[in-house]
């Protein structure tokens, strides 16, 4: 997108919130962060609604007959998080409304979605990560970002990994080789503020 010429232009962010559905927390090392992932997650969205700061949220989404599914599931034979099903659905304690949806099939929201199309109608020009999981979709959403020359921050703490070493890891990787701001959930809501502040006078 050629959108900005600096990895800390923050002026236009949107907000993505990554596969925070049921069937991703199933797995014991995310249910352990679900609390702390899904109440900042929420502090975020009411923040970037207050902002004026685009939310979108993006889930992941496959169909039985195999068509959208990732070589490791079509090698396993085994497919997760079907249409319709409690599974695919979103966390319970999410507060979404207003948010806009995005549906994929791979890792990176950018990978045969609308999700490059959404930003520009919306005029962002750089994205505040948070979901799950850290190593996988974060990741590989964040690098797809980067190639599009979209400055990133990650709240480090609103997303999570099963592997705690590998989320950590992954964050390390985004920090050093993306020039990707690492943020807590706070440091984010500060900054949305100071920039409405900013537009006031």
């Amino acid at each position: 997108m050629g959108a900005t010429d600096s990895t800390s232009d923050f002026r236009h962010p949107a907000l993505l919130l990554i596969d925070l559905q049921r069937g991703f927390f199933a797995d014991p090392g995310l249910a352990a962060s679900r609390q702390q992932i899904t109440a900042n997650c929420n502090r975020l969205a009411a923040a970037a609604a207050r902002a004026g700061v685009p939310v979108i949220s993006v889930r992941t989404v496959h169909k039985e007959d195999r068509s959208t599914w990732t070589l490791k599931m079509l090698e396993d034979g085994q497919g997760y998080l079907f249409e319709g099903t409690a599974k695919a659905g979103y966390l319970e304690e999410l507060e979404l409304a207003g948010a806009i949806e995005v549906v994929k099939r791979r890792d990176s929201a950018f990978w045969n979605t609308e999700l490059t199309t959404l930003l520009l109608q919306r005029r962002a020009s750089s994205l505040v990560l948070a979901g799950v999981a850290t190593d996988t979709c974060i990741r590989a959403t964040a690098s797809d970002a980067f190639a599009a020359n979209l400055p990133v921050a990650v709240a480090t703490d609103a997303c999570a990994s099963p592997d705690p070493q590998a989320g950590q890891n992954a964050l390390e990787y985004m920090s050093t080789q993306h020039r990707q701001k690492l943020m807590d959930t706070e440091e984010i809501i500060s900054l949305w503020t100071r920039q409405e502040e900013r537009k006031c006078h």
